[in-house]
């Protein structure tokens, strides 16, 4: 949104297909559950925006998730793809698993900053190093941020400085965290916090049918907006699109791209967004 767009998704029209019922825990897609890491607690991200904190941070809970009865059926994944296991609330406990591990410095050079990444609590069957190890593979590509020499990107622990923060959370703690409770479907960014919607990180979006390629511009876009990147338009029927173009909610004659730099160029289109709905609840 412009030179001073936060990355927080302005408040548009909703679909037409109306509010669909929510469902209190869904089964979706995504990582698989993993042990061996030390769970801490970093309850002191939600408390500028007063979310209540009631469940204390714990391992993720491989025990199998109850078939839904009824008419209470999961939302069908984007491009078909079957959710495995891996659960949610729509809101979760507030707390987050904060990944420990201090990873290389990526990039040549250019300004260095520090992130840490967290999974907030009621998110089960997600190990909180894995999702780290993967975010931090996409902002080291060399086809990222840190490819041009602007930017160098280092991953830190729970108790290193960090510039800003990669949180996997809840739709609706998202839309805590992102200063807009009536959007559960987008992610955004909103001062230091890079804000993750687990609903989109394992569904997708039904016109991108990669999910590892959206996950990859998922990160990169909001990445971007911390970086001072403003949303853009896309430049030319066919072609790539920007990643700041907002592919979340359409791609406009673009083709879907998760990269800032394409056949090692930067990439960039006309700045401004689209007056796209944003899909009820978050699915």
């Amino acid at each position: 949104m412009g030179g001073q767009d936060r990355g927080v998704h302005r408040r548009r029209r909703r679909s037409r297909a109306g509010v669909r019922a929510l469902v209190a825990v869904v089964v979706v897609t995504g990582l698989t559950a993993g042990g061996g890491y030390a769970v801490r607690r970093h309850p002191e991200l939600l408390a500028s925006v007063g979310v209540e904190r009631t469940v204390p941070a714990a391992v993720p809970d491989v025990r199998p998730t109850a078939r839904p009865t009824g008419s209470a059926r999961p939302p069908v994944p984007a491009a078909g793809r079957v959710p495995p296991g891996i659960t949610y609330p729509l809101r979760g406990g507030g707390d987050f698993r904060t990944a420990d591990t201090v990873g290389a410095v990526a990039g040549r050079s250019g300004e260095l900053l520090r992130y840490r990444v967290a999974i907030e609590d009621g998110i089960r069957n997600v190990d909180v190093e894995r999702f780290a190890r993967e975010v931090a593979a996409t902002l080291a590509d060399p086809r990222g941020w840190t490819g041009d020499g602007r930017w160098r990107l280092q991953r830190v622990g729970r108790d290193g400085p960090a510039d800003f923060t990669v949180l996997l959370t809840t739709p609706v703690t998202r839309g805590e965290l992102c200063d807009d409770r009536t959007d559960r479907y987008t992610s955004c960014r909103n001062g230091d916090r890079v804000v993750v919607n687990v609903a989109r990180w394992v569904y997708g979006v039904p016109h991108v049918p990669d999910l590892g390629l959206y996950r990859q511009y998922l990160l990169n876009h909001e990445v971007g907006h911390r970086l001072g990147r403003g949303h853009e338009r896309c430049p030319r029927a066919g072609g790539p699109a920007p990643v700041m173009v907002q592919q979340t909610l359409g791609l406009h004659g673009c083709a879907a791209n998760a990269w800032p730099l394409v056949g090692g160029e930067p990439l960039a289109g006309p700045s401004g967004q689209y007056d796209d709905p944003i899909p009820a609840g978050d699915h």
